[in-house]
């Protein structure tokens, strides 16, 4: 009976408009809003010209996991955060010039796991899953298989064109997505020695993070977590030392940290591992910088410290500044990796929360770049099973209940669910009722499909943004493997170093489309009067009161 009633209160608040009814400005009921909106966009998209120039920088963020649903979501999200209703709001990766989709297959997997994809985006080459830095010849977990299959990666091209090198990620450093940048390994998992099997280290295999330190000894930036995976085993961490769990791990009784520091030799190169070291690094007098804050990978946002660990954006910050004294120009590979495992564990609003953080790093590195000679390309290695769905009412609260209740069970629903993963759950043989769960909590779990203990990838394509030079190569559909060829194009580096000094002209019968600009339009021009978040904050308390007084 209290169900019942609870079910009657939800529809009769959805009809009343006390839940999911949101007013909007009355501009957008005239057709000249949309006129002009669109109108303003074509005025924009004029401004730009197909640029030819050598791109001197080039810039590559990575959501892991980051499909399009999870960047819809993060967009009213961050809308919302900001008092809009959040579906007219625009990330900075909104604002690039060219957008196109990238295929996330691997050779052996029609749904990419990250080290396929990320050798993909990283090397040019497709590869098999579970692999890194190595082509579809080398067999996973077969040590012998990688000698000859070896594949080099865009920070190895930049580096070998006298470019600054760097990268950051909120994972650790030798995690799947940044591996590829430096390593060649039949197993992703290979972290330390400690991973390899003793059959496999017999052969001579090197785990990852021995050949973070020796296989490109110029990285002037190398930022994230795993730290356990750099010192001897047994070694008390410096950060937790009574914690065994994070112990150094390594069998080879190597220190990889101070070997870092040695092989630098009169260089400036500094280690840090808490977030006021950082702070202290001066870009101007340092030649290197390693920052290791996690012995494993690095915290939700929701759950740094943010008096020891420093944000992406604070390392972006960090990264571009020392990178960015090369006359040559420079690389940067920044990836969001906490998006993916906050859908792997079925909670959304972790995941949406890192993939907000990464466009907030989006938008400080085009602060801190010119765009006429900087590529900057944003996507995802793959996607998640996430959608958002429910008819939901303008302005709606994105962690909040679809309008309508289910007409087959009569329960309610959220407009953000999952294909499969933790989230599957059943209460007297039928599903069970999310009312009865906090779901604005960062840990609650939106419903999920089919049981599984961790979410799954999913293997639709991934949209790319790019804007720079030569950013307009972006377009249509591609492989994935396209978006390093591209960008190489774009620098003259690797098997396109030749390029450079001999631009192709633009055809005289080819209408010039686009030209860079330095700074993002704004989108305050998107944002009139949609102050509306507080309103439907309240519709959805005097629901959850009413169905307080009734389940009393």
């Amino acid at each position: 009976m209290l169900l019942l009633l609870a079910q009657m209160v939800f529809i009769t608040s959805c009809r009343l408009g006390f839940i999911g009814s949101v007013s909007f400005p009355d501009s957008e009921r005239l057709p000249k809003f949309w006129y002009d909106t669109a109108s303003s966009h074509i005025q924009r998209s004029l401004l730009y010209e197909n640029s030819v120039k050598t791109a001197r920088n080039i810039i590559l963020f990575i959501g892991d996991g980051m499909g399009l649903n999870t960047i819809v979501s993060t967009r009213i999200l961050k809308g919302q955060l900001q008092g809009q209703s959040g579906e007219e709001y625009s990330l900075a990766m909104d604002s690039f010039q060219h957008t196109s989709l990238s295929k996330t297959y691997c050779t052996d997997s029609q749904v990419a796991d990250s080290s396929c994809a990320a050798t993909a985006f990283l090397c040019g080459v497709k590869s098999n899953k579970f692999t890194v830095g190595l082509s579809a010849n080398a067999t996973y977990n077969l040590c012998n298989s990688t000698v000859g299959n070896e594949v080099h990666s865009l920070l190895s091209w930049a580096k070998d064109a006298g470019k600054s090198v760097g990268f950051v990620t909120t994972t650790r450093v030798q995690h799947a997505t940044p591996a590829p940048l430096y390593a060649h390994c039949p197993n992703r998992y290979w972290y330390s020695d400690a991973s390899i099997p003793a059959d496999q280290r017999k052969p001579g295999c090197l785990d990852i993070a021995y050949q973070l330190v020796h296989n490109i000894r110029d990285i002037e930036v190398i930022m994230g977590g795993g730290r356990q995976h750099m010192s001897p085993q047994g070694t008390p961490d410096i950060e937790y030392p009574n914690e065994n769990r994070y112990q150094g791990q390594r069998l080879d009784g190597l220190n990889l940290i101070d070997k870092w520091r040695e092989m630098k030799g009169t260089k400036n190169a500094t280690y840090v591992w808490h977030r006021d070291q950082l702070d202290k690094v001066d870009p101007e007098r340092t030649d290197y910088l390693m920052g290791l804050f996690e012995p494993g990978d690095l915290a939700y946002e929701l759950e740094r410290n943010s008096s020891t660990d420093p944000s992406i954006v604070e390392m972006v910050d960090k990264a571009v500044h020392i990178l960015r004294k090369n006359t040559q120009g420079f690389f940067l590979f920044v990836e969001g990796g906490k998006i993916d495992q906050g859908h792997h564990s079925g909670r959304a609003k972790l995941a949406l929360y890192e993939a907000m953080l990464l466009d907030n790093a989006i938008e400080r590195a085009l602060e801190l770049t010119d765009a006429s000679e900087t590529l900057t390309v944003v996507s995802a290695d793959h996607s998640h099973t996430l959608s958002l769905g429910g008819y939901t009412d303008r302005g709606n609260p994105i962690f909040g209940f679809a309008p309508q209740v289910s007409d087959v069970d009569g329960m309610p629903y959220t407009s953000l669910l999952y294909a499969n993963g933790p989230g599957f759950r059943v209460v007297n043989g039928q599903r069970s009722n999310p009312q009865n769960h906090s779901i604005s909590h960062k840990d609650y779990t939106p419903q999920a499909a089919v049981p599984l203990v961790e979410e799954t990838h999913a293997g639709e394509d991934v949209p790319v943004y790019a804007q720079g030079p030569w950013s307009h190569l972006f377009k249509g559909t591609n492989e994935d493997v396209f978006i390093a060829h591209a960008m190489a194009y774009a620098a003259c580096i690797g098997p396109y170093s030749s390029r450079c000094g001999q631009i192709p002209k633009v055809p005289t019968t080819v209408t010039k489309r686009t030209t860079t600009v330095t700074k993002r339009t704004s989108t305050a021009a998107y944002s009139l009067g949609f102050c509306l978040q507080s309103a439907t904050f309240l519709k959805t308390s005097l629901f959850c009161v009413l169905i307080a007084l009734w389940s009393s």
